[in-house]
């Protein structure tokens, strides 16, 4: 019998050994995303207390931020970007100083009022210890391995979801491939990272939703017309993301005057829309999502188009969090138009904008099942399947490479 034919393989003997470094690098980020989480949450809850304190001076936040980028960023200002030239082997280190770097501004950033989220930031801080730890080994395509292990520390011990954030550092680089030889090293830095960032007291989302629907034409045909509408909504923040970005820098070249300028708007726009309603990760959208409180049919569209602006002008955060409440939001909005349960159409929301915009397709339905429950997956695969084939040419990733036809 002829045996399958592999572009790379480790012998039992390595990948044995990258499984125990995988448990070590696990419990670094692990540890590294607690404590950028839990400030992170600590510096939201005082920005919600004292809003009128603290979101007018977003402005003077950001131009402290463009100062640290160009006073010390060096290659790491290129943040995911140069996650993703690492992990196309256009580039071989990444910067010790982006861990401290990122994760400030970051901080500055919701503190002050900017919406943004916290995903990018978690899966730059895996990567870069990824990274390190693959500069003391010599085998083929060992910067893509670490690399892959470390994004998914990164986002298991941020977000508690080891197996989609397996799947996720798996497939984003490239469309159409999977970094299947990083797979077992991958489970045990994930699952060490999720279980390091829980033990040491990281809040974990998740909601129970039980459900008891027939799977029948009717139903499919109504989650396949939501996924197009979610798809909609994160192919249009990742179009209007990559846009804005060109427009701003063109429109203000002076990184200082774009962020300070177009951040006193902001300011403003915050504290009149129910005094900072839409800052920060977007969590309060989601709680009301899944909680049955007040929320306004537009609120997705207001927390898309303020997360584009934000991060368009040079504030620090990543767009998943987020791309969860759009997805949330507008999901508790389309729920009564279908007749379907408001938690389950809320869920689908969540990961399918999710998955349009990240063009990823299996991290989103493990998310859904890891947050919401695996009873559900069924609903979330015929969601996310239509949000993630209406456009894969528009992504929140402006490097992530297309390998399909």
């Amino acid at each position: 019998m002829k045996g399958i034919k592999e572009s790379q393989r480790l012998s039992y003997g390595l990948l044995g050994l990258l499984c125990l470094v995988g448990i070590g690098l696990g419990l670094i980020v692990g540890l590294i995303d607690t404590i950028f989480g839990r400030t992170l949450l600590y510096l939201s809850d005082i920005r919600t207390a004292y809003p009128v304190y603290l979101i007018p001076f977003l402005g003077l936040a950001g131009l402290l931020i463009v100062w640290l980028y160009r006073k010390i960023g060096g290659a790491s200002s290129k943040g995911m970007g140069l996650v993703f030239e690492v992990g196309h082997g256009q580039e071989d280190k990444i910067p010790y100083r982006l861990i401290p770097l990122v994760t400030l501004t970051t901080w500055l950033t919701h503190l002050f009022g900017g919406s943004a989220g916290r995903e990018g930031v978690a899966v730059q801080l895996g990567a870069t210890v990824g990274n390190a730890f693959g500069q003391f080994w010599d085998f083929t395509n060992k910067n893509r391995l670490f690399l892959t292990m470390g994004m998914a520390a990164g986002f298991a011990g941020l977000f508690q979801t080891p197996i989609a954030a397996i799947f996720f550092a798996m497939e984003v680089l490239a469309l159409g491939q999977l970094s299947l030889t990083a797979l077992l090293p991958a489970i045990f830095a994930a699952f060490t990272a999720s279980r390091t960032s829980h033990y040491l007291g990281l809040e974990k989302f998740s909601f129970a939703i039980s459900t008891d629907l027939s799977l029948d034409w009717s139903l499919i045909l109504k989650l396949a017309l939501l996924g197009i509408c979610f798809g909609l909504a994160g192919n249009l923040f990742a179009y209007s993301l990559s846009s804005l970005k060109a427009k701003m820098a063109s429109w203000l070249p002076n990184p200082y005057y774009r962020i300070f300028f177009v951040g006193l708007g902001l300011s403003l726009i915050f504290l009149l829309l129910w005094q900072g309603r839409y800052s920060g990760l977007g969590t309060n959208l989601i709680e009301a999502s899944f909680e049955g409180e007040k929320l306004y049919q537009f609120d997705w569209l207001l927390k898309l188009l303020l997360t584009v602006l934000t991060l368009s002008i040079g504030f620090q955060g990543g767009e998943v969090t987020p791309l969860f409440a759009i997805g949330a939001s507008l999901g508790a909005v389309l729920a009564p138009l279908f007749g379907l349960p408001v938690e389950l159409v809320a869920a689908a929301g969540y990961i399918s904008v999710f998955s349009s915009a990240t063009n990823t397709f299996l991290a989103p339905i493990f998310i859904g099942g890891e947050v919401f429950g695996f009873s559900n997956v069924a609903y979330f695969f015929i969601a996310v399947a239509f949000a993630y084939s209406i456009n894969r040419r528009q992504s929140i990733y402006g490097l992530q490479k297309i390998l399909e036809d």
